[in-house]
């Protein structure tokens, strides 16, 4: 899927923008119980404050950041979970 593929899906968009609030909840989760753990993860700040901003901050959603998360910070967060896991 390309950008403008994304943007003309309300489905799509809603459905990444639910994932990215997915994973940064469980960041949140995980910070209140173990730091070493959450150490692992790059850019955590980031990623628990792009969670806030998609759940409080409707109107201020950008669909072009969301798309950069997708292509560029999601591959890297995936391969540190992947990491984390053993897989």
């Amino acid at each position: 899927m390309d950008f403008r593929s994304y943007q003309s899906s309300a489905v799509t968009q809603r459905a990444v923008e639910r994932d990215f609030e997915i994973i940064g909840e469980a960041l949140t989760r995980i910070k209140r119980i173990d730091e070493t753990l959450l150490g692992a993860i790059s850019e955590t700040h980031r990623i628990i404050g792009f969670r806030n901003i998609l759940i409080h901050g409707y109107d201020m959603v950008d669909d072009r950041i969301v798309w950069n998360a997708v292509e560029k910070r999601l591959p890297v967060l995936m391969e540190e979970i992947k990491k984390l896991i053993g897989a």
